[in-house]
């Protein structure tokens, strides 16, 4: 990570190291950790893409879905353990994946931020938002 100088952060008017500490978000990333909180410890691929699609109407591809499980579990907003194989599986075992303390505040930060934004907004055609 590069080290600004303390001036060059104040210039920019933000602390380098206070963004570090919670990532940002995109919209699916903020969809997966959310399906993942309500599915609890039965969160694994398919009942987290099944989630998704119940919850949004969405139905994310599989290789999306795995891909942003990797880069949440590399920013260290997700954990996942391996499950015991299983026959039903070929022997393969269920990938289960948790949201960390960092995860809940990642995806608590977001929310506060989109509901400061909608706050007082009224949106052409929608009665509530």
């Amino acid at each position: 990570m590069p080290h600004f100088p303390l001036a060059l952060a104040t210039y920019f008017n933000y602390a380098v190291d206070e963004m570090a500490a919670t990532p940002s978000l995109g919209e699916f990333e903020q969809v997966v950790l959310l399906a993942i909180l309500r599915l609890g410890d039965r969160a694994y691929g398919v009942s987290i893409r099944e989630e998704i699609q119940a919850r949004t109407d969405r139905e994310p591809a599989p290789g999306a879905l795995y891909t942003t499980l990797d880069r949440l579990e590399e920013k260290g907003l997700v954990r996942s353990r391996l499950g015991d194989p299983t026959p039903q599986r070929g022997g393969r075992a269920k990938r289960y994946v948790e949201v960390t303390a960092a995860g809940v505040e990642a995806v608590a930060r977001a929310q506060r931020s989109y509901r400061r934004l909608l706050e007082g907004l009224e949106l052409p055609g929608v009665a509530h938002a």
